[in-house]
């Protein structure tokens, strides 16, 4: 009797500490859940929103412009910013009249709001040109006109880097995959 009861707390703490080290080695190499704190990816990703975000092997070499991102925020590397990929190593970015354009093209952004009430005229409404330097990344927010952003902090680095984002799991109504609209 002795024998089976310590076998089972055995077996027991096994079982717990091989789930935890499953779960340590999925979060910090695999997948990675994040929390929405504010309205500067909105329509798409709402204040509230819970993401999952692929870190594993995941650095500039797969960003694909309008990767939405998760990363460290250059200016606080404590804080994670989410955040759309616009401009990749090399391109040129510019806003004129709240259009974006890399590399001379007018980019299509079906994803992108608008709120403010003026059409044109705040510094965020004509930025640039600028050229992504090597190894980094220039982000945008989709709610443009709310959006703290490359426009105001610069670029983001290839080390700050966290993963892509690729499924709201919470609130339950809003599950869905995130996708690329390129």
């Amino acid at each position: 009797m002795k024998k089976e009861v310590l076998s089972g707390i055995k077996e027991t703490v096994e079982t717990i500490v091989i789930a935890l080290l499953l779960a340590f080695v999925i979060r910090t190499f695999v997948v990675e859940t994040f929390w929405i704190p504010s309205g500067s990816m909105k329509p798409n990703l709402q204040v509230g929103d819970r993401i999952m975000a692929y870190k594993f092997l995941y650095n500039l070499n797969w960003v694909k412009r309008g990767d939405i991102i998760v990363f460290k925020y250059p200016l606080n590397p404590k804080k994670d910013f989410v955040k759309r990929a616009i401009g990749l190593p090399g391109d040129v970015v510019q806003i004129r009249e709240k259009k974006v354009f890399v590399n001379g093209k007018e980019i299509k952004e079906p994803y992108v709001i608008h709120n403010d009430n003026w059409e044109v005229g705040f510094p965020r409404d004509d930025y640039g040109p600028v050229k992504v330097p090597p190894g980094s990344l220039f982000m945008l927010g989709d709610n443009r006109d709310s959006s703290d952003d490359s426009r105001f902090w610069g670029f983001v680095p290839e080390k700050n880097i966290i993963g892509e984002a690729f499924l709201i799991y919470w609130p339950l109504w809003r599950i869905r995959i995130i996708r690329n609209p390129f």
